[in-house]
């Protein structure tokens, strides 16, 4: 991941068709995910969960997911991913050594990005979950944008070039994944977005099996 370079002028017109070509992009990336999941479950209970690391959507680092398990791995990374960390970076292996991992992606699109608001909502009623979110492809400069507008706490992501769709087995949007500290998956994961309720639910289940398993954190 590098700084983020500073927009160059660009002709009237090839910005309208570059816009076009991202609508276009967007569009498929919905249809494909809401309409053909191809048995895509997300990852399965009681598997970790793959390596990441993406800038933040408010930083000014750019750069595709580090998806590497080991260094040298070309276009999935340089460097592990998990040794990929800093204030501007959302890394999931940093965040499932904190505690339990409560990880939404989702696109930008229709009515998908607001699990974000129902994740802020209920982050402070659970201390120590971490909850995070990841944007699939989309448009930077419109993702902070929602994030900004929304006062957003709660860490946004973005994954330019859409790896994690296969990494994660995305299968609708938004798509919610529940880990215990360590990574490993707890339950299998939320493909739309749920009630409320529902969601409290499942991340109250999530922090009792937690702590069965013997992580003391969140208490108050």
């Amino acid at each position: 991941m590098r700084p983020e370079p500073r927009p160059a002028a660009a002709p009237r017109y090839g910005r309208y068709v570059g816009l076009l070509a991202l609508v276009i992009l967007v569009l498929i990336t919905l249809n494909t995910i809401v309409t053909k999941p191809n048995g895509a479950k997300g990852i399965e209970p009681g598997r970790r969960m793959p390596p990441f690391a993406v800038p933040l959507v408010l930083g000014n680092l750019s750069g595709d997911a580090d998806i590497a398990t080991h260094a040298s791995e070309g276009a999935r990374g340089s460097v592990p991913a998990c040794q990929e960390r800093g204030p501007q970076i959302l890394n999931i292996c940093q965040l499932y050594e904190r505690g339990p991992v409560v990880l939404a992606l989702f696109l930008d699109a229709g009515s998908c990005a607001a699990i974000l608001a129902d994740m802020q909502s209920l982050a402070p009623s659970f201390p120590g979950v971490q909850f995070a979110a990841v944007a699939l492809k989309g448009n930077r400069g419109q993702l902070r944008r929602l994030v900004r507008t929304r006062r957003l706490q709660v860490p946004v992501g973005h994954d330019r070039d859409g790896s994690l769709l296969a990494l994660y087995k995305v299968a609708t949007c938004p798509q919610v994944t529940l880990a215990y500290p360590g990574g490993v998956v707890q339950s299998p994961a939320l493909l739309t977005r749920p009630p409320l309720a529902t969601l409290h639910a499942r991340v109250s289940e999530l922090v009792a099996a937690s702590r069965a398993r013997g992580w003391r954190g969140g208490r108050t």
